[in-house]
């Protein structure tokens, strides 16, 4: 076998950088931003210029979490436990992936028996709130995220510029 050798050109210089998270899922607690009461998200990459963020969410609670629905299609993985959405019969357990198509309305739950669930996701777009009945009731975007990040890394002693970081 031959020595790898390496790409020789410089990248174009309007390239974004690339992001590496070691320790993606922290043992630093302040890095996990709080969302609801026993619900975090642990950012990963917030894109503003495109309108997308990756985030792991840690809940340690069980029951509804939110009814919600997407405009663009969101990925995730889940880490550890399981959830469900209660529009569906799949579960989605340690190790599987999961689509989300864009305009479905669904019901996050995370079963009784889950002392802890972690997923990563990737969300495009918007998660527009509802309740059962469809009416909208709050959203989240890119921009909502990185604010949530700025307040709580600021008031846990890491700056408010601790996110910067996951900003492309």
């Amino acid at each position: 076998m031959t020595e790898p050798i390496p790409y020789r050109y410089p990248n174009p210089k309007e390239a974004l950088k690339d992001i590496v998270v070691p320790n993606a899922v922290p043992d630093d607690e302040r890095v996990w931003v709080p969302q609801a009461p026993n619900v975090w998200f642990r950012p990963l990459c917030l894109n503003v210029s495109q309108g997308y963020w990756m985030n792991l969410l840690r809940v340690r609670k069980s029951g509804v979490l939110s009814c919600h629905r997407h405009p663009q299609p969101v990925h995730g993985y889940v880490i550890k436990g399981t959830w469900r959405y209660l529009e569906h019969d799949w579960v989605a357990t340690e190790g599987s992936y999961v689509f989300e198509p864009p305009g479905e309305t669904h019901t996050l739950y995370v079963p009784e028996d889950v002392e802890e669930m972690i997923t990563m996701f990737q969300v495009n777009g918007i998660m527009y709130y509802v309740d059962s009945e469809g009416n909208h009731t709050g959203y989240e975007d890119v921009f909502t995220k990185l604010d949530m990040c700025r307040k709580h890394y600021e008031s846990v002693g890491l700056g408010a510029d601790y996110v910067d970081q996951f900003v492309r």
